[in-house]
Formats: C-alpha cells, structure tokens, sequence
C-alpha cells in the first residue's frame, strides 16, 4: 500500500476549534474515507501547520470517490473557514508532498 501526505494550514486562532471538530469527527466522513480506500490516516499539527498522512491501494480511485462524496463535500465546506487549503488546479485535490526518503 502506499503512502501519500499534505501540508494545510489552519488559520490563525482556530487551532483549538480544528482540533475539536476532529475530535468529534463525524462517522459518516470517517466511513466516506474508508470507503475510499484511505487508511492509516494521521494529521500532526506543528503551530498552525497541519500535516497529513494516509495510504491507499490505488491514489487516483481515493480521489475520484472524495470527488463524489456528498459528505466530504459538507465535511470541507465546514472546515473551510478554519482552514487555509491549497488545492493543486490539475487533481483538485491538495498537494501532495514527494517522498524524499524511506527506512523500513
């Protein structure tokens, strides 16, 4: 399976409200991702930058189903004003980030 991650940022003075709302993450936008193909998914934040990781058997088909996906469309809708998302115009989907090294 392999490995993909972002960076976003959340805005100023919303750091608490984005680890709230993820604490209460809604179980449907948690099904909506497993529905996708995402596992081990993990967010880390650093001051106001987040950085996510997940794995998915098949990158482009993850992306295709989030496009579709009413939920993820409400869920990002709901984040957005907390959030400072960069979304790469030729995925509509974040930027990705290139793996610069790997240890197993």
């Amino acid at each position: 399976m392999a490995g993909y991650a972002w960076v976003l940022e959340v805005r100023p003075g919303y750091e608490e409200e984005y680890k709230r709302r993820h604490d209460a993450i809604w179980p449907e936008m948690c099904k909506a991702l497993k529905d996708a193909g995402i596992s081990n998914y993990n967010i880390f934040r650093h001051g106001l930058t987040l950085f996510g990781y997940f794995e998915t058997d098949d990158l482009e088909a993850t992306k295709a189903d989030l496009a579709k996906s009413d939920v993820n469309r409400r869920w990002a809708e709901w984040m957005a004003p907390i959030m400072k998302i960069e979304i790469d115009p030729a995925t509509q989907f974040p930027f990705l980030l290139p793996k610069q090294f790997y240890m197993s």
